[in-house]
């Protein structure tokens, strides 16, 4: 038996063990970027979900602490049934598999976002973020770096010089400094479509944010309304920032200081940080992990950073740069 065989027969075992069914069978339920994945099982008192996170790759104890603080303040996150940490097995409420993504158009979009705004007001209003790492320069800094090594590099053949790194490092700077000056607080740091499920009556279910830390102000409304996966024309973005800003205004999250240009500035660059990870992360998927889906995806990512970069005269060079080595190129193509 090899090690995966291994790995789904004590799961099952566990899981048989902790819903006490004897007979209990589990299909896979979803999976995601990290080591975690998730399965399905059918009990005489419903469905639930086996979260399988092995310790020695994704530790699941800041899932459940995390899921502890979110669920104090009131946001639905799916309850703990069962857990063994040293296992990393956990067995968990299930909300189901309607996740934003596929639900979003032009006629739901104003009820499903409302709602997941007014889920991430409560989240920067009341979950307490102490003792959460930090969100601080030299993570920002590493995040941005993947982009040079695996998307520049590895998925596009650029040999980078000493101008094209001098051209980032401008840019970095740049960007850093922008969110330096953001109040700072509870970040979920994923919050977008794929991480937030339609749940009639509670809506939206939250998962995947063992990786919360504390950052700035902007990056989990940049990272819902400025999404990976689906985007929306700017108008109706800058309506939902300066909306979310005056509700954060109301709330004292943020000084009367902190006018609309000041806002949206800061949301600009949150979005920018996480949008340079992306395409960074995402070659990273396809070349290290065999997770060739997500090129699909980098057009759209591409498409924010070009718009925010020449949006803002400090980085029209950042701006040029990335267009002298991607015009023209189809990003959703894999490279030997």
């Amino acid at each position: 038996m090899d090690p995966h065989d291994d790995r789904a027969a004590a799961r099952l075992a566990w899981a048989r063990a902790a819903t006490k069914e004897p007979a209990l069978t589990l299909a896979p339920a979803s999976a995601d970027a990290s080591f975690r994945s998730y399965w399905r099982g059918h009990t005489s008192e419903g469905s639930v979900i086996v979260m399988d996170s092995p310790p020695d790759r994704e530790d699941p104890r800041p899932w459940l602490e995390i899921g502890q603080r979110l669920a104090g303040a009131g946001l639905h996150v799916p309850a703990v049934i069962a857990a063994d940490a040293n296992a990393g097995l956990l067995l968990i409420e299930d909300l189901g598999n309607r996740t934003y993504l596929p639900e979003l158009n032009a006629d739901t979009v104003d009820a499903l976002y409302g709602d997941a705004l007014d889920a991430l007001l409560r989240m920067q209003r009341y979950v307490d973020p102490a003792g959460l790492p930090a969100f601080d320069r030299a993570w920002q800094t590493m995040e941005m770096e993947l982009m040079p090594t695996w998307f520049l590099t590895r998925h596009l053949g650029v040999a980078l010089g000493c101008d094209g790194w001098d051209e980032l490092e401008l840019a970095f700077t740049v960007v850093l400094a922008n969110i330096a000056a953001q109040p700072r607080g509870f970040m979920h740091r994923d919050f977008h479509s794929r991480n937030l499920l339609v749940c009639p009556g509670r809506n939206p279910g939250i998962i995947d944010f063992q990786g919360a830390m504390t950052g700035p102000v902007t990056y989990d409304l940049a990272s819902l309304l400025r999404d990976c996966y689906i985007a929306w024309d700017d108008e109706r973005v800058a309506g939902w920032v300066e909306s979310h800003r005056l509700r954060l205004l109301h709330a004292h999250v943020i000084g009367d200081d902190v006018d609309t240009d000041t806002f949206m500035r800061w949301f600009d660059f949150a979005g920018l940080q996480r949008h340079i990870k992306v395409l960074g992360i995402f070659c990273r998927l396809m070349y290290r992990d065999g997770k060739a889906s997500y090129l699909a995806d980098l057009p759209l990512v591409l498409n924010y950073v070009m718009k925010v970069a020449r949006r803002h005269h400090e980085l029209e060079g950042f701006a040029a740069f990335l267009a002298t080595h991607t015009e023209g190129v189809d990003l959703t193509h894999p490279r030997p």
